[in-house]
C-alpha cells in the first residue's frame, strides 16, 4: 500500500503536524502513566484500524518494557486479568470516547465516574485529550492510507 499523500512534504499540513506531534509531546510528558498512555494509544488504534499507530504504540510500548502478553490482550481487556483497575478504566474511557456514534449521548456518567475514581483532574485532562489526538491521527493516517509496519521507535520524537 502506498500513502495517498506525503503530509510532511506539504507546507500546510507539515506546519500542523508540527504542532499536533507538539501535543503529543506534552501529554506524554503530563502526570497520566506511560504504560496506560500507551495502552490506551493502542486501543483507540485498533477500534479504529489505523496499522501505522498499532505499529507505532506496540513499539514505543515494548521499547518502554511493555510485555507481550499485556499488549496482545488490549483488544480483549474486559475479559483479561493482566490490567489495573485504573488501566481498565481509562481502557474503558478510551472505548467509549472512541466509539461516540454508536452510543447516544456520548460517553456515559458511570464510564467517567471509574476513571475519575482511579485519575485526578490533571491526569483526566491528559487522558481526555490524549483519547481525541490518538481519534484525530488515526483518521489522518486512514484517510491517507498510511502504511503500518516501518516505525522505528522514537521516530518522531
Amino acid at each position: 500500500m502506498d500513502p495517498r499523500l506525503n503530509l510532511f512534504a506539504s507546507p500546510t499540513s507539515g506546519r500542523a503536524l508540527k504542532h499536533f506531534m507538539a501535543a503529543g509531546k506534552a501529554l506524554k510528558e503530563s502526570p497520566l502513566p506511560a504504560a496506560t498512555q500507551e495502552l490506551v494509544s493502542l486501543r483507540v488504534s485498533q477500534i479504529n484500524g489505523c496499522a501505522v499507530c498499532i505499529d507505532m504504540h506496540t513499539k514505543e510500548a515494548t521499547a518502554a518494557g511493555e510485555t507481550a502478553v499485556r499488549l496482545h490482550l488490549v483488544a480483549a481487556w474486559r475479559e483479561a486479568t493482566v490490567f489495573t483497575e485504573a488501566e481498565r478504566a481509562a481502557l474503558e474511557l478510551a472505548e467509549q470516547g472512541t466509539r461516540t456514534a454508536d452510543g447516544a449521548g456520548g460517553v456515559p456518567d458511570e464510564v467517567w465516574a471509574r476513571a475519575a475514581k482511579y485519575y485526578d483532574e490533571e491526569q483526566l485532562n491528559a487522558l481526555v485529550l490524549l483519547i481525541a489526538l490518538m481519534n484525530t491521527a488515526n483518521r489522518i493516517n486512514l484517510i491517507t492510507q498510511q502504511p503500518g509496519g516501518s516505525y522505528e521507535v522514537g521516530q518522531f520524537h
